[in-house]
């Protein structure tokens, strides 16, 4: 085994226990790796959605059955973000100045994170066309880029004051899972080849996401929580600034 794989597995397993903490599952994360270590485009965007489909559902798992999962606000922000996430995962749009804005609003959405207090107001679910429209561009941006989603979504909730932290987490991991499916049916759709080399360093990235969940959902404080999620969001505002 060269040094060269050591080192990626190790960089893979350590995005996918920060990311899978707060409830995401680190395709921004394995697509920034990827490229320092020097892959091809064309087998960077497959593997982070490999690997978020696999991190996602150990999350998705962790956090339900640590009791934190709502249906009732998971699925208005699914049902319409899965075809647009095949969508998104399809077509190929240079997309370089929306990547930054994208990026600067991830690095400002940190900020707000770490300035707001927890249980300052009431939680009120979100009215069922805003869900369902938020999660169609969502899916949108999450399969164009390669990603589950998740990224956007907990922040959204979080600010909209839609559900506290580690629901937010929870629904989350399950609609990081079900649009990185979309999307790499998309991606396969559109007669793309898939990368073997992925399947050896599955298992290095399940364990990540095994422990960082069940840290985030059964052990960290929430406070910890949020801090993780700035520094999710800055290292994935900093991937689409600079990539």
């Amino acid at each position: 085994m060269s040094a060269e794989i050591v080192f990626l597995g190790a960089s893979v397993f350590a995005v996918a226990l920060l990311y899978s903490s707060v409830g995401h599952a680190g395709a921004s994360g394995y697509i920034a790796v990827m490229t320092l270590f020097g892959l091809g485009v064309e087998v960077i965007r497959p593997t982070a959605l490999t690997f978020n489909i696999l991190v996602a559902a150990i999350g998705a798992v962790q956090w339900w059955r640590a009791g934190y999962f709502s249906w009732s606000l998971f699925w208005p922000f699914a049902v319409l973000s899965v075809p647009a996430a095949f969508l998104g995962g399809w077509l190929q749009i240079p997309a370089h100045y929306l990547k930054l804005a994208i990026g600067l609003v991830l690095w400002f959405s940190a900020w707000r994170l770490l300035a707001r207090r927890e249980g300052v107001s009431e939680i009120h679910g979100p009215r069922r066309p805003v869900a369902m429209a938020s999660g169609a561009g969502i899916g949108f941006l999450a399969g164009l880029a390669g990603t589950g989603g998740g990224i956007f979504l907990t922040p959204l909730i979080l600010f909209r004051r839609w559900a506290r932290m580690r629901e937010a987490a929870a629904v989350s991991a399950l609609f990081i899972f079900v649009n990185s499916l979309s999307g790499l049916a998309g991606y396969a759709g559109s007669g793309r080849t898939f990368p073997d080399f992925a399947w050896p360093l599955a298992a290095v990235v399940a364990a990540g996401g095994f422990l960082g969940s069940r840290l985030g959902s059964r052990h960290l404080p929430v406070r910890g929580i949020t801090a993780l999620l700035a520094v999710v969001l800055v290292i994935a505002g900093a991937k689409l600034v600079f990539g």
